[in-house]
């Protein structure tokens, strides 16, 4: 159950206090949400609809694109709302479950990209095992494993927890939406647990997943480097990589910079600004990425147009 506070409702703050700007940023993130609808839109559809991109690679990029969406869709709409609106209020309830929906997702798509750079490495390193190994029945056990019984009780943790401190103070969140972090600054009591599991538990899974993908990485360099004797064969072979691992760099940096470093209260801002490259810029740039470094879904849309 749900804790019994004074708190009913949390109001955002969000990015300015300035009225003069809201109209701005919310044109801003309206042509961001709908650039990020339509991308990562063109992106899942094209996987789904083309025979060509029925293959491992453009099973988790599809699934990438459809996680982006809902990623985006989380705290895009109600931010927009925000601007454009003088009651700023987000109930206790949609505050929790956007929190949890957001951490859902977002521990979904690190451990998604692990996944992805698991599957560069076999096509890469073991070309020959490749069907064999990432075949379809595993490609879905994986999927499914991340999706439903790793993440979603993750993100289930931290909104039970959550939802069972006290909140008798202030209600003001000094964030864009509701996350663990600033809500704990709101809770009166102790929070050390709270604070354990988001640095700990988040902490792992967002570094284990960035560990993983790296080290698949440097074990394809390794590999290229030592049985490819061209050294133009070994630059496409790596600039196949180049998306992914640029993907994996704007998620992770910024995701690791909020989660692992320790709050203070000159962060506030920086968290903010933080929070709008891995929310908000990063679904944007996914599909913008792969389209113009990736030769068959640049072919999968050409056809479909």
């Amino acid at each position: 159950m749900l804790n019994q506070t004074s708190v009913t409702e949390f109001l955002l703050l969000g990015v300015t206090d300035i009225q003069e700007l809201q109209p701005v940023l919310f044109v801003v993130f309206l042509a961001t949400y709908i650039v990020s609808l339509a991308g990562n839109g063109a992106i899942l559809m094209v996987v789904i609809s083309d025979s060509r991109l029925h293959s491992p690679t453009y099973f988790f990029l599809g699934n990438l694109s459809c996680l982006d969406i809902c990623y985006s869709t989380v705290t895009l709409p109600k931010m927009m709302g925000n601007f454009l609106s003088t009651h700023k209020t987000i109930s206790f309830l949609g505050c929790i479950s956007q929190l949890h929906f957001f951490h859902f997702l977002g521990s979904t798509e690190s451990m998604l990209l692990a996944m992805m750079g698991f599957d560069r490495f076999v096509a890469m390193c073991k070309p020959l095992h490749y069907t064999l190994i990432m075949n379809h029945q595993v490609c879905i056990q994986m999927a499914v494993t991340v999706w439903i019984i790793i993440v979603f009780f993750h993100a289930l943790l931290h909104s039970v927890m959550t939802s069972h401190l006290n909140f008798c103070g202030s209600n003001h969140i000094h964030h864009i939406f509701c996350d663990v972090k600033p809500l704990l600054e709101l809770a009166c009591g102790t929070t050390e647990l709270n604070e354990w599991l988001l640095n700990t538990v988040t902490g792992t899974i967002a570094m284990g997943s960035f560990f993983l993908t790296f080290l698949s990485y440097f074990y394809i360099i390794i590999y290229l480097f030592f049985k490819t004797h061209s050294y133009s064969m070994l630059h496409k072979a790596l600039s196949t990589c180049a998306s992914h691992f640029s993907v994996v760099v704007l998620f992770f940096v910024p995701v690791d910079f909020v989660y692992i470093h320790p709050a203070s209260s000159s962060s506030v801002d920086q968290d903010q600004i933080i929070a709008i490259m891995y929310s908000v810029v990063t679904p944007v740039l996914n599909p913008l990425i792969y389209t113009l470094r990736n030769k068959e879904v640049k072919g999968a849309l050409r056809r479909v147009m």
